[in-house]
Parts: structure tokens; C-alpha cells; sequence
């Protein structure tokens, strides 16, 4: 009976240690973790965290998912030696839970009258439900896929 505990106990550390950053409820940056866009210490900002994992197991932090975008579609500028193709994982931190949410998967809303650590921003939801109750509850004007996104619409929001 002991074994069997001790058995179960590994099992569950085993799924417990590998389950991914998107999925850990209000996964936080490192203490230390700075935007490479703006320069602002991510965790004053932890209800905006967006992350980029990287191939070779680096991470990128952002004080919201506006300045992620801004490095995903300018990468060299802001770390040389990285591209696009190196990124594994993009994630968001979902508006209304502040769960991290996988970046591709998202619906932003956009124009907003909620604004970020860096101004206007899009705003993450999980559901397109969620992103249409909020785009009535606070004015936004679009609510966009991952795809739809672009360098211009990002440079719009600046």
C-alpha cells in the first residue's frame, strides 16, 4: 500500500511540474524580468503579463500584449540573434480570470476604454463571448484574431 502511495504521489508531481506556463493560473514573471521593448519591470504589472518562449528555453516577459507583438514583429531589433521561427509559446493573460492564455487562441478587443501600463492595449479573452461582452461594456471597436494583427494595427495603438 505504501508503494502504491509513494507511485502516486511521483505520478502527480510528474503532471504537476509539466504542465505548461499557459495553463498555471496568474503565472508571474521572474522578479527581475524586464520588457525588452519598453525597459518596465513586468511584475508592477502582473494582471497585463505576456510572454514569448523561445527554442533554446528563454523567455521574453511584457508588461502587456501590446509590447509582445511589438518584439513578435520586430524581434531583431529587440533581441539580435532571435527570430519569429525561434518562438515556441506566445501567451497572454487573459482579461477577466488573469489565467495565462496561448496568444494564438485569443480574441483582442481593441479600442478600449480600459487602457494598459503602456496606454491603449488589446485586451485578451479566452472566449468570443467574453471579448463581445466586453467590447459593449467598455466601448471597443474590434475584436481580432491572432492572425489578424499586424505591425501597423500595433503601431496604431501607440
Amino acid at each position: 500500500m505504501k508503494n502504491i502511495i509513494t507511485v502516486a504521489v511521483l505520478i502527480g508531481f510528474l503532471f504537476a511540474v509539466d504542465v505548461p506556463a499557459a495553463d498555471k493560473k496568474g503565472a508571474a514573471a521572474p522578479a527581475g524580468a524586464k520588457c525588452p521593448v519598453c525597459g518596465m519591470f513586468v511584475v508592477k504589472y502582473p494582471d497585463w503579463t505576456a510572454s514569448a518562449r523561445f527554442k533554446d528555453g528563454t523567455t521574453s516577459y511584457y508588461d502587456g500584449p501590446k509590447d509582445m507583438f511589438s518584439h513578435y514583429f520586430d524581434i531583431a531589433r529587440y533581441t539580435p540573434g532571435k527570430r519569429q521561427a525561434d518562438i515556441v509559446a506566445l501567451a497572454v493573460k487573459e482579461y477577466y480570470s488573469l489565467q495565462m492564455i496561448d496568444a494564438h487562441s485569443a480574441f483582442f478587443v481593441t479600442g478600449s476604454d480600459i487602457y494598459g501600463p503602456m496606454g491603449s492595449e488589446l485586451i485578451p479573452f479566452k472566449t468570443v463571448k467574453d471579448a463581445n461582452s466586453f467590447k459593449l461594456d467598455h466601448k471597443g471597436k474590434r475584436i481580432l484574431r491572432f492572425n489578424e494583427i499586424t505591425k501597423l494595427s500595433i503601431t496604431a495603438l501607440n
